[in-house]
């Protein structure tokens, strides 16, 4: 399925031009238009899934696959430091186009990207309740 009011459908499926770097009949691989760093990439299922809660598990295990061939390619094409394999769902956790992609973002030392986190301190019955209410 497609969406035809999707501009990662269109660009998956070549109705858009892009910079592919890897295409097979699942998915196309484009350079970002607006990279963190040279040689970020999208890995775009060229079926239409608005999220990871959407994309059936063997297409998400295909797309996973995808990235790492990518990233290899990446890796020795551009010896970057480091490399970033990111997925977005949902706008507070930065989804900005409902279309499932996977961010290959290439490190280099001193790239001034922060993909990171500030870690928390839960306390043991706090992480204890959480488990206990993800297990049901």
């Amino acid at each position: 399925m497609k969406d035809s009011n999707c501009i990662f459908c269109k660009i998956a499926n070549g109705e858009i031009p892009s910079n592919t770097i890897y295409e097979d009949e699942e998915f196309r691989v484009i350079l970002d238009n607006g990279p963190a760093t040279k040689g970020h990439a999208l890995v775009l299922p060229k079926e239409h899934y608005s999220d990871l809660f959407e994309i059936p598990e063997d297409k998400l295990g295909n797309a996973i696959v995808v990235a790492q061939k990518v990233a290899k390619k990446i890796k020795a094409a551009l010896n970057c430091d480091g490399l970033n394999i990111v997925q977005n769902n949902g706008e507070a956790a930065g989804q900005t186009v409902k279309h499932l992609h996977i961010h290959v973002i290439p490190r280099y030392k001193d790239d001034n990207q922060h993909i990171l986190w500030n870690p928390t301190s839960p306390s043991s019955d706090e992480l204890e309740n959480i488990r206990d209410t993800i297990n049901g």
